[in-house]
């Protein structure tokens, strides 16, 4: 891509309250307390922008995730959370989410820091979608509840019947690095509102805003062992997670192939499991849309966090008529999605979160060129000072054999094809191992209904992408998961129902 304008990709300062939280001793909250770990081994905190180590976080031990286990088995064993009034645990989610209000800023600069993301996007969309995580599980802490329900084979009167609901255990929580704060409120609200108890793993990537949010766990009096955090690494600390035998869930939420070996692991003890996985979600535009307004919220659905995201609309697929006209439309946000250093004002998107990311992204469009895509918008990296950016991308002329079509690229790669009528871009759609979102952009109200009915993914969008709400449940068709999050659904997935029979 030729950049019209030479952007400055050197990260600015950071505040002193974010180089105070960044000099801490690596700890561990174990147990309501920031404890040493039982060996030395740590990892490097490094900022994507500069590529610079900019600190440490502990890799946590066998050890290490043992006594977070015990902590939480022991404070769910007691009761001394589940056994509080609903109201009271309620009360102390809502001061959890209070505290986050009132820090919010120094939040969204670690996320920056920590991800890459630009820290406006940070504070307009991941710190208050986090704190709504928390508030809006927090209400069903108090509405939950069994029936009385009469028998069918026996005679009325003769038995009295009813189901109740209980948490589940203690819950292996472990999160991945694209929204590292909010996939963490995520996952411990409908737990700690169900009355489970947690151990949560951050991504080794993104530790920091996890670890600053257990200061705040302390300060909103939650019981010792009901939230403890741990950093390390996934196939370490991760794995003794998900094998322990005293962890009753597992929730996950990274790539499809991780997931795969968390559901066979955790088949040996029966541990429930919930798992948000990969996505190469597509996103359909009908002849009728206005291209105009339809074309920037198409390069919002791939470009947005970078692509980085699970729903990412990553296959576009444009009818024939207005196929041109919505690359051309695309190519105009060229300049607003250039990404910048993550801590610039300026700034819509940021850098890949590693070097590792920023390899495989580079390396799927190298492939992509080599299996005879053509490049229209970006395809390369842009100038910098060892941060890892790529130019938000367009690939046309693909076709379904290519792995930029197929795999998911995790980056703002879009692949862009033509069609024809509805019922050819549906097989289009499916077209794929995963079934994660799917945006539809059109006037048409019976084809946004038709193509919502035929297109196999947990959630579809019309003439918007990647919209979440908390109140609405989440998950995957196919390869993209198992179980929902969000929503009354994503709340009882941390519940048993029990049946009680009393003959009378």
């Amino acid at each position: 891509m030729n950049e019209v304008t030479t952007i400055d990709r050197t990260q600015r300062e950071y505040s002193q309250a974010a180089k105070d939280f960044l000099a801490r001793k690596p700890q561990l909250f174990i147990n309501g307390e920031w404890v040493d770990s039982s060996h030395d081994a740590t990892l490097d905190v490094e900022d994507p922008s500069s590529g610079k180590i900019v600190g440490k976080i502990v890799d946590a031990s066998d050890k290490d995730v043992d006594r977070a286990v015990a902590a939480a088995r022991t404070a769910f064993d007691d009761n001394r959370w589940y056994g509080l009034p609903p109201m009271q645990r309620e009360r102390v989610m809502h001061r959890l989410a209070d505290l986050l209000e009132r820090d919010a800023d120094l939040f969204a600069e670690l996320e920056a820091i920590d991800n890459g993301k630009p820290k406006g996007m940070a504070g307009a969309v991941d710190i208050p979608g986090a704190i709504s995580q928390i508030r809006f599980m927090a209400g069903w802490a108090s509405k939950t509840g069994g029936q009385v329900i009469n028998p069918y084979t026996m005679p009325t009167g003769t038995v009295f019947s009813y189901t109740v609901k209980e948490p589940i255990g203690v819950c292996a929580q472990i999160v991945p690095w694209n929204f590292p704060l909010l996939m963490a409120c995520l996952k411990i609200a409908p737990a700690v509102a169900a009355g489970c108890c947690t151990v949560l793993k951050p991504a080794e990537q993104t530790s920091l805003t996890a670890l600053k949010l257990a200061d705040l766990v302390q300060e909103a009096g939650f019981p010792a062992g009901v939230i403890n955090i741990i950093t390390g690494n996934g196939h370490t600390a991760g794995d003794r997670m998900v094998k322990h035998p005293d962890v009753n869930k597992i929730a996950f939420t990274g790539s499809t192939e991780i997931g795969k070996v968390i559901n066979k692991n955790a088949t040996d003890t029966m541990k429930r499991v919930t798992l948000e996985l990969g996505g190469k979600s597509p996103v359909v535009v009908m002849p009728d849309v206005d291209v105009a307004t339809t074309a920037p919220g198409v390069a919002g659905a791939i470009f947005f966090n970078a692509g980085q995201v699970c729903v990412a609309g990553s296959r576009l697929f444009a009818h024939k008529s207005i196929f041109d006209d919505v690359l051309e439309g695309m190519t105009k946000t060229a300049d607003f999605w250039s990404p910048r250093a993550s801590l610039d004002p300026a700034g819509h998107m940021g850098p890949l979160v590693s070097k590792e990311q920023h390899e495989k992204v580079l390396g799927y469009i190298e492939a992509g060129k080599r299996d005879g895509a053509s490049v229209v918008m970006g395809g390369d990296a842009p100038a910098s000072d060892g941060g890892y950016y790529v130019n938000p991308t367009i690939l046309a002329n693909v076709n379904p054999q290519m792995s930029v079509v197929r795999e998911e690229i995790f980056g703002p790669v879009v692949v862009a094809q033509r069609f024809e009528d509805l019922d050819e871009v549906a097989k289009m759609a499916n077209d794929t191992n995963f079934g994660l979102g799917a945006g539809v952009w059109t006037k048409d109200v019976s084809a946004m209904h038709r193509l919502a009915s035929k297109i196999k993914s947990g959630t579809v969008w019309g003439n918007c992408h990647a919209t979440i709400d908390t109140a609405l449940p989440f998950g995957g068709y196919k390869e993209s998961g198992l179980g929902r999050e969000q929503g009354q659904a994503g709340f009882e997935c941390y519940q048993e129902t029990k049946t009680v029979i009393i003959q009378l």
